[in-house]
Parts: C-alpha cells; structure tokens; sequence
C-alpha cells in the first residue's frame, strides 16, 4: 500500500507541475515573439513616418502641423528639417516634466529614428514637379503617415513627445483631447508658417484624412494585449508610461 500510495503521490506531484509550470513555460516563447514583433512594429513605424514626412516635403503642396514649423526652424537656422525635428522633439520632452508625464521607450525612439529617418529620405529623393507628380506623392505619403503612425503606436511602447504633450495637458487642464489638440496644432502652424514652413492643401488634406486613417491602421496592426498574470515587460498604452521611475 505505501508504495502504491507513493506512486499515486508522485502522479499527482507531477500532474501538479504539468498544470502549473507548462502553461507559463510554454508561454514564454510567445512572450518574446510578441515582444519582437512589437518592437520591430515600433521602429518600422517611426522610420515609415520619416519617410512619410519626407515625401509631403518633396511634394511641395504642404506639410502636416508640426512639420510646418519645423520647416520654419529649418529655413531660419540652416539646419535640415531632421535634425530640428530632433531638437524639437526633444524640447517637447521637456515640457512633459511640469505636467508629469513619463516618457517610454517609444518616446525617446520617437525623437531621434523619425529625423534621421527623415534626412535620409530627403537626401535620396529628388524634388518633383508638376500636379501630376506632386498629388500622388502628397497622397502617398498622408496614407503612408496614417500607417506609419498607426504601426507605432500599436506596439504600446509609449506616445511621441508631441502626443504626450497633447495628453498630459488634457490631464492636467481637463479640456477635451480635441480642443487641446487644436490649440497646440493652430499655435504650431502659425509659428511655422510665421517662420517661412509650407502651409497648403496638403496641410488641410493631412487634417482631414489623418484621424480616419489613424483610425483604420490602429485596428489594421493592434497587438493583443499580455494576458492577466503574465510578465510581459514594458508594455504601456499611448496615454501611460512604460518606463518605470
């Protein structure tokens, strides 16, 4: 009896490891496929907005909001429109200190990869002209932007300084998101345009096609978000940090 009673305890000793550990030892590998996946949707999407950002500049019909002023910036400093996207980018940043907001992975990713990504493009693409040219570039690169910002901030790795800004003032001030968004955006074309940035129909285009597209690529490149209980690390929401203090 004693050892049928130790063979039956040792079946359930081992029946009790199979339901408790296999389940999180096979989660594992999805957990770092999911983790890949998200980070290769991150930086893919903030080097296609760069990309993005390059052709409404090359189409020359007007460029979306913050782009505006840092063509501004551009043409007043004689720096390229990526590096004072960077400048920018990280300037914005700082403002997130008062209303405390804490950056992620993706917002710090967001300063830098979308300027280099930005000048590079520029440098390989040539200026085009005529309607015929210049409409279907502007086009392409809006649709491109709504992925590009759609592919980024799925991955869950955090808002771009600017989109942080926008949230963290919604937060504090407690105006809509819409309204915030507004007011910054009007403040940031009329300083651009003030300073010599393209403001035309791309810029209204860019306004109007933006948030649908946004929209559509959201849902389009979603990742599931980490079951309860598992130990997905740095995930986060656009509104939340993803870095800990």
């Amino acid at each position: 009896m004693d050892g049928i009673s130790c063979q039956a305890t040792e079946c359930h000793a081992a029946v009790h490891r199979r339901h408790y550990l296999c389940p999180a030892q096979s989660r594992e590998p999805h957990l770092s496929r999911e983790l890949t996946r998200r980070l290769v949707q991150l930086y893919a999407g903030l080097a296609l907005y760069g990309v993005s950002s390059a052709a409404l500049v090359r189409a020359g019909l007007g460029l979306e909001p913050w782009g505006v002023l840092h063509q501004g910036l551009a043409e007043k400093t004689g720096l390229t429109i990526g590096v004072v996207s960077i400048v920018v980018g990280a300037a914005v940043l700082l403002l997130w200190i008062p209303i405390r907001q804490r950056p992620g992975l993706g917002t710090v990713s967001n300063v830098v990869v979308i300027g280099v990504a930005m000048d590079g493009t520029l440098a390989l693409v040539p200026d085009v002209h005529g309607l015929a040219a210049q409409i279907p570039l502007m086009l392409a690169g809006i649709v491109l932007n709504g992925a590009a910002t759609g592919l980024y901030i799925a991955a869950r790795f955090g808002p771009g300084p600017r989109d942080g800004l926008m949230t963290g003032l919604h937060r504090v001030t407690g105006r809509s998101v819409r309204l915030v968004r507004t007011a910054i955006e009007v403040a940031v074309v009329a300083t651009g345009f003030a300073l010599g940035g393209s403001l035309g129909a791309g810029t209204v285009v860019y306004a109007l096609a933006i948030g649908p597209l946004v929209q559509l690529f959201l849902r389009v490149f979603a990742v599931p978000a980490p079951a309860a209980g598992s130990t997905v690390v740095a995930a986060g929401t656009p509104e939340r940090a993803i870095i800990p203090r």
